[in-house]
């Protein structure tokens, strides 16, 4: 298995912001984080549209190219409604690490990467060194869905022995 893999992303689900209502007033909403055959859950946040997860899920990355997909639902009795997916692109993140930038400032900001029709960022999303890792911020704004949008750490992890970026 480690001989396909070039490394893992640490995805902090930080927070919900504006997402839409699916209950009476509000919505009990969780996130899936979904890369290739993988499929990673946050908590449910009961009674908001403005949930705090910071939840930390950890994917696998054998192929960059793949988008890691997020899909945001509100958690019901029988059958949980939709609010919104997104898409996000990694292969920025994976270029900034083969770079193997090394000595520089904290926070030295190392690419950005601007909104577009091609991605789902709401504001440009910087890729920076912090205590030697590299991270990215990202907000993503949802799509199919009135409103929302989900912000996002992502920091990437070397695994020794792996045949890396």
């Amino acid at each position: 298995m480690l001989g396909h893999l070039v490394g893992l992303v640490k995805v902090r689900v930080v927070r919900g912001v504006n997402l839409a209502v699916r209950d009476l007033r509000s919505s009990d909403p969780y996130v899936i984080v979904r890369m290739g055959k993988q499929k990673l859950k946050t908590r449910v946040i009961k009674k908001t549209t403005n949930p705090e997860w910071n939840d930390e899920l950890t994917l696998s990355i054998e192929d960059p190219a793949v988008p890691v997909r997020l899909e945001v639902y509100d958690k019901d009795t029988f059958i949980d409604d939709a609010m919104g997916n997104a898409e996000l692109d990694i292969r920025p993140l994976v270029e900034v690490v083969k770079m193997k930038i090394e000595g520089v400032a904290d926070n030295t900001v190392v690419k950005k990467v601007v909104p577009n029709r091609q991605n789902c960022l709401a504001e440009e999303s910087t890729i920076y060194i912090s205590e030697g890792k590299v991270k990215q911020d990202v907000v993503l704004r949802l799509r199919d869905v009135e409103c929302g949008e989900i912000e996002l750490q992502l920091q990437w992890v070397d695994i020794p022995g792996s045949k890396g970026v």
